[in-house]
């Protein structure tokens, strides 16, 4: 009974981090600054959780690319 929790924990944090943990803190940060932003109901929320998705989607395919390149 005590051993589904803590699989499923590993999962959820598997799923979530995986390879790189700077990419699942960016995206929290990124929740995070749009919530704040669009509590003032702005339309800035939108087009900042656009950008900065973008952001770090470019900058993790670059890391890739690099790291692939390196091996």
């Amino acid at each position: 009974m005590t051993r589904w929790p803590r699989a499923f924990a590993l999962f959820c944090y598997e799923f979530a981090v995986g390879d790189t943990p700077e990419l699942a803190i960016g995206v929290g940060l990124v929740i995070v600054a749009t919530w704040a932003l669009a509590g003032k109901h702005s339309p800035l929320g939108f087009w900042f959780i656009q950008a900065a998705v973008t952001l770090l989607l470019a900058v993790s395919l670059w890391r890739g690319a690099v790291t692939k390149a390196r091996t």
